[in-house]
């Protein structure tokens, strides 16, 4: 079976500049009916049969699925685990990374039992553990240690009757005895457990853990429940002439977001805040008026570079007021999950009254760490991306980015958010 989706792949992430994440805690849960922990890279060919193992998970009614692997490809189906009826057409329980999305899906002779699929992806080259726990009451994805989708379809083993096949990198059945959906990358483990694991256990047994606005941001990506997404800062948040008719960075993100990811996120909303000439003093002042009165359910902060030019918001007076805002947006009415943005750098040869700046990146920086906060670094990535330089072709006026650099951040925060694909029409976006 060939699996398309409809959405994209995700583009890969400099390892030194990859989203924050915890470290996975020690303890282990009760050991699995199937544990598969020889690592091996696939060629897109290559296999690995363990049908000798299927009684282990035939009829298995709930439980967990964990896989632990990177990519080196992007393509339309690419198998981590499925056990499948080799007489039989569309008979298989399988989980796989579809066009960058974690799929899993349970077929019983055709008939779709479940179906479901991420719209962050996993296919940035990195290393990740994803779970698929089933239980009574539906099914829930997790990714990295957190929980990042949640269906009310509760289908596992025991849906799909006579499985006779179990394969890593490949699904099999009467029409495909060779295979197909062959994997390309390194597969580290495959586990297969019969009870339902707590998000607790889930983490323990990742290589990895996200931060926990991470994995609420990565739901509310996958949720079809509308939300508003707010940015909001100063003249670059705005957009302020440097863009040159072109969208800036909160516009192609909201492209990207209510348009590309399919029609359940059309009404998700994004509402741009940002005021040329913004202070943190300026946002903290105004809260309620650019923040709350939207009751945005994701707020994200880009502010800084007045800050490192103005006398009364000194590098202590930041750090306060950084702090206030993240607690401020977590206070929100029904929750909201705050999200840190560093400023460009700018040439310091034409403004060098912001000599400044890189203290107070360096102080965002420590703040999300200290705060739990997702940090999108595009400080950091401009300069590590041209050489240690400031790109002065990305820079308007040396200080604004101008169209080319407003893609530039989009496609950052894009990539940093799991939503990246080279083949979208934002991501693949160039300006002459």
């Amino acid at each position: 079976m060939r699996r398309r989706s409809v959405l994209f792949a995700a583009g890969a992430l400099p390892a030194t500049l990859a989203m924050p994440f915890r470290r996975a805690f020690a303890a282990s849960p009760m050991p699995p009916v199937l544990d598969h922990r020889v690592e091996r890279v696939y060629d897109g060919q290559s296999y690995t049969d363990l049908s000798q193992e299927i009684t282990k998970v035939r009829g298995l009614a709930a439980g967990t699925i964990l896989v632990t692997f990177s990519t080196t490809s992007r393509n339309p189906a690419m198998t981590l685990v499925s056990a499948s009826d080799r007489t039989r057409p569309a008979t298989d329980v399988t989980a796989c990374i579809s066009s960058g999305r974690l799929q899993f899906s349970v077929r019983d002779n055709g008939v779709v039992k479940q179906n479901h699929l991420t719209r962050t992806m996993y296919d940035d080259g990195m290393l990740h553990s994803v779970a698929i726990t089933v239980t009574s009451s539906g099914t829930t994805f997790y990714a990295d240690g957190r929980p990042v989708l949640t269906t009310g379809q509760a289908n596992f083993f025991g849906s799909a009757a006579n499985l006779t096949a179990l394969n890593i990198a490949r699904s099999v059945d009467s029409e495909h005895p060779g295979g197909e959906g062959f994997y390309s990358g390194t597969i580290k483990r495959v586990a297969i457990y019969d009870r339902v694991l707590s998000a607790r256990e889930v983490a323990a047994v990742s290589v990895r853990i996200d931060l926990v606005d991470f994995g609420t941001i990565s739901s509310i990506l996958n949720s079809n429940t509308p939300a508003v997404w707010l940015t909001t800062g100063d003249s670059i948040t705005h957009g302020a002439l440097w863009t040159n008719g072109w969208r800036s960075y909160a516009e192609h993100f909201q492209e990207r977001l209510r348009w590309e990811l399919g029609k359940p996120k059309h009404s998700d909303f994004v509402i741009d805040t940002g005021v040329s000439a913004s202070t943190t003093n300026d946002l903290v002042a105004k809260f309620a008026e650019r923040v709350s009165a939207f009751q945005p359910k994701v707020v994200s902060i880009m502010l800084g570079t007045n800050d490192a030019a103005t006398a009364s918001t000194g590098r202590d007076v930041y750090r306060a007021n950084l702090r206030k805002l993240v607690a401020n947006v977590r206070a929100l009415p029904g929750g909201a999950v705050p999200l840190l943005q560093t400023p460009n750098p700018v040439d310091l040869n034409r403004w060098p009254n912001h000599t400044a700046l890189a203290d107070y990146v360096k102080i965002m920086r420590e703040v999300a760490e200290e705060l739990g906060v997702v940090l999108i670094d595009h400080h950091a990535y401009w300069l590590a991306t041209n050489g240690g330089t400031v790109p002065l072709h990305l820079l308007g006026d040396g200080l604004h980015p101008d169209q080319r650099g407003h893609l530039f951040l989009a496609k950052k925060m894009i990539r940093d958010l799991r939503v990246f694909d080279p083949a979208s029409r934002v991501c693949a976006l160039t300006i002459p």
